[in-house]
């Protein structure tokens, strides 16, 4: 796939994904919102219902006293009057007499008359008719009298010999589950000063939340008026908890982002893999033909028997030869390197290894290409157990892997340092250069398949890539871990760690 449409791909689902979040945000924020105004509306509704309830609580008593009164005094004038009637029968009654009280009572007499009269339809309708107008004005008269005693009372009357505050718990409690409101409150009671004159025992203080504020008594214009203030700790973690069932689609978008992501990510990097890939074939291609072609030339040159006769052309011809040979070994062994990588699993030969051994016949073998470039190898073997678990084909490999590469990024007075030590069981192995160095934002790539640092105006240092990747793969193969150390002008240094075998 080309690298455009890559891109056209990526972006456009890029977009897609940034418009499925935005949705789903806008959606959460306004689902959210929703549940908050609803809230808040159930919240002020249940407090408007206390203050109203506590306001007809406080007129009620007043008009049940008001009515009490009256009806006492009415019944009181009642008696007085019966009674002076009795005293005025009774004097009139002389000794002997005898009293015969007959209660009775006369039932209205209604009949159909042309006349217009109390005992016609008309009459007594207008006869119930003015008796329900004295008692309205009757009842008028006493409202009247119960809002003039309610207003002259409780002006500038303290609120605790007003209300009830066991009474308000109640209420407010009530109303708010009558609401649909279950979550934990605090409440309080304040003047317009904000005093406080009563907390509930649940909080000392309702500093730092979101109020909710309702005054009592809403009917009466006093210029000390009280307010209930009502706190919910809660109401955060209530939101929240209502937007819980959402919380599903948010994990699948995100899990759907992650693999996105990681898609996008493993196609770039297989596309610069293939392209890194071709380059590495292309100039497989190029570097084989060189080797190939000189020793077909020498091969040719051999067949003519006159050099037989030169002995000094016949050992040059095998020198030659010799040498385009083991060429053409080194760039058979990047092709079989490279192959490592394209297996899941690469057959080891495990066994019980000498790693100084190896160490040792490596440097003693790599000391001659040392000293051809006017440089020295020193090694410093001080691990007490040099002892480990490991191919040794491979292992050999990964040494001189790490050599050559100090080897061909060296400037003038080359020199490797080797060394080991054990620490928790570990053998240690360190590759130190003085060369080029490598520059900090191309450190955590070296490790990559076909990457190559880059040399700046150093063009003569040929590679495929594959060096380093395949020294980190061996080290991950033998359970060990590989960090690499390094500053430009000064120098690398490559530290191993492998597992030791316990002694």
């Amino acid at each position: 796939m080309r690298r455009t449409r890559i891109w056209v791909l990526a972006v456009v689902m890029t977009i897609a994904f940034v418009g499925l979040v935005v949705l789903q945000v806008n959606y959460l924020l306004e689902t959210s919102t929703n549940i908050e105004n609803e809230f808040n509306n159930n919240v002020n509704r249940s407090l408007y219902q206390v203050s109203k309830a506590i306001e007809e609580i406080e007129i009620k008593r007043y008009l049940d006293e008001t009515i009490q009164k009256h009806t006492q005094k009415k019944v009181s004038t009642e008696i007085n009057k019966r009674t002076i009637e009795s005293i005025s029968e009774i004097e009139s009654i002389t000794l002997g007499d005898t009293i015969d009280i007959e209660l009775t009572f006369e039932a209205p007499k209604v009949s159909l008359s042309e006349k217009h009269g109390l005992g016609s339809i008309e009459g007594a309708s207008e006869n119930l008719y003015k008796k329900y107008k004295e008692q309205f004005y009757q009842s008028k008269a006493l409202l009247d009298q119960v809002a003039l005693r309610w207003m002259k009372e409780t002006s500038g009357q303290p609120l605790k010999e007003r209300l009830n505050f066991d009474d308000l718990t109640v209420l407010l409690k009530t109303e708010l589950e009558n609401n649909k409101i279950f979550i934990p409150y605090h409440f309080s009671v304040v003047d317009k000063n904000m005093q406080t004159l009563y907390v509930c025992h649940e909080a000392d203080s309702i500093v730092g939340e979101e109020v909710y504020q309702q005054g009592l008594f809403p009917s009466e214009n006093r210029s000390n008026p009280f307010y209930l203030r009502v706190v919910f700790p809660t109401k955060r973690s209530f939101i929240i908890k209502s937007l819980s069932l959402l919380v599903p689609s948010l994990v699948l978008i995100v899990i759907l982002l992650i693999i996105f992501i990681y898609t996008m990510y493993i196609i770039f990097r297989q596309t610069n893999l293939s392209i890194m890939k071709n380059d590495f074939m292309n100039n497989m291609t190029h570097e084989l033909k060189t080797p190939i072609s000189s020793i077909s030339l020498v091969a040719q040159m051999l067949e003519d028997t006159s050099l037989t006769k030169s002995p000094e052309l016949l050992k040059r011809n095998s020198k030659i030869l010799s040498d385009e040979t083991q060429r053409l070994a080194a760039l058979v062994n990047k092709v079989l390197e490279m192959t490592i990588f394209e297996r899941e699993k690469q057959m080891m030969n495990f066994a019980e290894v000498d790693a100084h051994e190896i160490i040792g016949t490596i440097v003693s073998n790599f000391s001659l290409k040392v000293e051809q470039k006017e440089g020295k190898i020193l090694s410093e073997l001080q691990a007490k157990n040099p002892w480990i678990i490991a191919d040794q084909m491979h292992f050999r490999n990964m040494i001189s892997n790490l050599l050559e590469n100090g080897l061909k990024y060296s400037k003038e007075n080359l020199i490797l340092i080797i060394k080991t030590w054990n620490d928790q069981n570990q053998l240690f192995i360190s590759i130190q250069d003085n060369g080029i160095g490598i520059r900090k934002d191309h450190l955590k790539n070296i490790f990559e398949k076909f990457y190559r640092v880059p040399t700046g105006n150093i063009h003569n240092v040929k590679g495929f890539g594959l060096g380093l990747s395949y020294v980190k793969k061996i080290v991950n193969d033998h359970k060990g871990k590989i960090k690499v150390e390094s500053e430009q002008n000064i120098g690398t240094k490559f530290i191993i760690s492998i597992p030791t075998l316990k002694q």
